[in-house]
């Protein structure tokens, strides 16, 4: 049996205590949004717990409400700067949320050419030298 996350997402969202934001996000047409936290407590029409403030993973864990209403909605924290109170959140069709490739993240470097007479052949690493 699999569970159907958008669809389980979808149903906590519309019923769940961060259905204004979830609806807010689905009216929103940029692939880009970005509120600070007084901007979305005005939205939701309550204040944000106080983890909100002081426990970045608050904005990624999908075990809480207001993470499943994104995600119903079709969006994802891009980022969190807590000391500005702000979250950025993307369109997850947006191509700024698309999965980037490694070399993008961690581009290949050269470190120069080879070093003469290093050899990496399995005989010469384990050659005994006397």
């Amino acid at each position: 049996m699999t569970i159907d996350l958008d669809k389980l997402y979808a149903e906590q969202a519309i019923n769940g205590k961060y259905r204004k934001l979830y609806a807010h996000l689905c009216e929103v047409k940029d692939p880009e949004w970005s509120a600070t936290f007084s901007e979305i407590e005005t939205i939701i029409g309550f204040k944000l717990p106080p983890e909100a403030r002081e426990y970045r993973p608050w904005w990624s864990d999908t075990g809480f409400d207001q993470v499943r209403a994104c995600l119903a909605a079709g969006w994802r924290t891009a980022k969190v700067d807590m000391d500005a109170e702000t979250a950025q959140f993307w369109r997850k069709d947006s191509p700024a949320f698309r999965r980037r490739a490694i070399d993008e993240i961690l581009p290949p470097r050269s470190f120069g050419p080879w070093p003469e007479g290093l050899s990496l052949r399995r005989e010469d690493i384990y050659e005994e030298r006397i």
